[in-house]
């Protein structure tokens, strides 16, 4: 039974707005001209699409579907593979419910703005206009298509109910909240993000991989959201919780921990000279003797910058530890052909074929939007016709051949920059890519668990080294840690010089003396800036301007000598908590119920065992790690 017409009342109306159905049959329409709504049902907001021709102002129910013109059958093949026009990020392909049919026969959606969890705007070089909505229950809608433009004036009649909140990592991603949610500190109005005259707003179109740091509040209210479950009902935080990884009933497998923990005395940490000597790690047939003390070396110093170029294709993968001279010969030629194969493709894509590819034509507008201001002031890439920018476009473009699922993501710039600075080689610094995204590659997915995780884990280390520190950042509603985001997501590369990154990254890829020793350099940083935090009058703004603001100052060598000596720090204590250990990788959950330690001691003693040997054998240039 239709609603009265009295109950109905319509904010917002753009016709030329095209559903692209993705139909599977070559007869049916894959694109339906129609209407695009905001209207209100008895009170009730709701988003609504229903074709040309549907003049009525009752749309369907909350599904959607369109009636097959042969034989009166429904079809609801909605492919599950389908990755339309609006994607950016590509993400691992999920498997969709089938949504069931309308008895009408067409094509159309009513969706109450209380059930829409995300959107997303893309704007290509071509002018075509996507947005994509996704329900609550994790649904993507068909993609809407805005021929005549209008999606910023859609976005305006849609605050009139809803918050929407960008994504840090893609500008074109929102999550909708409701207006009364306390998930935000601050509303839509305070950041101006719609005002074209805004300066932040011309800063965001330009560059929103860097502004969306910027704009300190859009990172945390994001990561407010992206740190719940994704069918949390409305994204609620209740007034007792300000800092969202102390909910340990939402994460149980990352609750912080509650009590103190007594830690011994902090040991003082030298770091060595930089690796040296290359030659004499080789035996006759060019294998590396002992790789380990090869990544000891250079955790303990760096390399020297005229051995990078061999060391750091070890480091990451290009080279295999054991592999001979001969053998490595036969790698480069066998590699030299497999990039070289995966660049014609894309090379030989033609200008009308990219018209009808907009995932490719999409990539390709972002890198070369961010090539074009990669470390620039760096002289391999400065200047205008550098074909150091060139090498970056190339390699970066044929990343998205080798993985297209993950395809280019905003930042992935920063990661290649060094390594092309280093190898000044097209083949070597994309193979040496290849096995830095081995690394950091959940980073960029779309999801943000592998993010996620990550800054619950460093509130777990952080809780357990400064508990003080902590429960000052909850007080001011940065107990999330969000404002590290950045700092994790590219590996510290904008927070230091371009020099230091290229120490830093090496120590880092040895994995010594734990895989998450980057989680250490961060709580290192962290606590350097306590006495600046505790007891001033830092609210939750000033605290992200004031960790922002410590870019270029940082004194990489303090930094690296504090995290180490954190993490032995740790290893010592008799009682450290087993949410730590697991973080420090000396402690593996286990398999089964039989295998569960049943006391404490057991977590200490495997703890102790573990670390033992970095612990005990303290000794300068500094201790030795297995």
């Amino acid at each position: 039974m239709e609603p009265n017409v009295e109950d109905y009342k319509l904010i917002f109306e753009k016709e030329g707005v095209y559903l692209h159905t993705n139909a599977k049959k070559s007869n049916q329409d894959t694109s339906i001209p129609g209407f695009i709504r905001v209207v209100e049902r008895a009170g009730v907001p709701a988003l609504e699409w229903s074709p040309l021709g549907d003049e009525g102002r009752c749309a369907p129910a909350v599904l959607y579907s369109r009636k097959d013109g042969e034989g009166g059958e429904e079809d609801t093949n909605f492919d599950p593979g389908y990755e339309p026009d609006w994607a950016v990020i590509s993400t691992v392909k999920k498997d969709r419910e089938h949504v069931p049919v309308r008895e009408s026969g067409q094509w159309a959606f009513s969706l109450p703005l209380c059930e829409l969890y995300s959107l997303r705007r893309a704007r290509f070089s071509l002018g075509r206009n996507f947005l994509v909505l996704t329900s609550r229950g994790g649904h993507p809608l068909p993609p809407l298509h805005f021929h005549r433009g209008g999606t910023r004036e859609l976005l305006r009649a849609l605050h009139r109910y809803i918050i929407l909140d960008q994504s840090p990592v893609d500008g074109r991603l929102f999550l909708a909240y409701p207006h009364d949610s306390g998930a935000l500190s601050q509303s839509f109005d305070k950041l101006h993000l719609l005002d074209d005259g805004s300066d932040l707003v011309s800063r965001f179109i330009q560059d929103p991989y860097a502004t969306t740091f910027g704009g300190f509040s859009k990172v945390t209210n994001f990561f407010r959201a992206a740190l719940r479950p994704p069918d949390s009902p409305a994204h609620p935080r209740g007034p007792q919780d300000p800092s969202l990884p102390s909910q340990s009933d939402e994460e149980p497998g990352f609750e912080l921990i509650t009590c103190g923990v007594e830690l011994g005395p902090r040991p003082d940490v030298t770091r060595g000279p930089a690796l040296d000597r290359w030659e004499e790690f080789l035996d006759s047939e060019g294998r590396v003797r002992n790789p380990d003390r090869v990544k000891e070396l250079v955790f303990r110093g760096g390399v020297k910058p005229s051995l990078r170029k061999e060391v750091w294709k070890f480091l990451l993968g290009f080279y295999p530890w054991r592999s001979t001279a001969k053998e490595r010969e036969d790698i480069v030629r066998a590699k030299t052909d497999e990039y070289f194969r995966m660049k014609v493709q894309w090379k030989s894509v033609s200008e009308e074929q990219e018209m009808r590819n907009s995932l490719l034509r999409g990539y390709r507008s972002l890198i070369e939007r961010d090539v074009s201001r990669t470390d620039r002031q760096n002289t391999f890439f400065s200047g205008s016709d550098n074909p150091g920018l060139a090498l970056l476009h190339d390699v970066l473009m044929t990343y998205c051949m080798y993985n297209f699922d993950l395809g280019y993501v905003q930042g992935m710039s920063d990661l290649l920059a060094p390594i092309l600075f280093v190898t000044q080689n097209e083949v070597e610094s994309f193979w040496c890519l290849t096995g830095f995204m081995e690394l950091l590659h959940q980073n960029f997915e779309e999801s943000q668990e592998a993010m996620k995780k990550q800054l619950l884990q460093l509130s777990v280390l952080l809780k357990a080294l400064d508990p003080e520190l902590c429960d000052f950042l909850d007080s001011q509603d940065s107990g999330s840690l969000c404002f590290c985001f950045r700092w994790l997501l590219i590996w510290f590369k904008r927070e230091f010089s371009f020099e230091d990154i290229l120490t830093l990254w090496e120590v880092l890829w040895t994995r010594l003396p734990c895989d998450n020793f980057h989680l250490l350099i961060a709580c290192s940083i962290l606590q350097s800036q306590r006495g600046e935090l505790i007891g001033s009058d830092h609210d939750f703004n000033t605290i992200l301007k004031h960790i922002n603001e410590l870019t270029m100052k940082l004194d990489l060598l303090t930094v690296v000598c504090g995290a180490e000596a954190i993490y032995l720090q740790l290893v010592q204590c008799k009682e450290l908590p087993l949410k730590v250990l697991q973080v420090l990788g000396l402690y593996a959950p286990p398999s089964s119920e039989e295998d569960s330690p049943a006391d404490g001691e057991t977590q200490r003693l495997l703890g102790q065992s573990q670390a033992g040997a970095a612990a005990s054998s303290h000794s300068a240039p500094g201790p030795s790690y297995p």
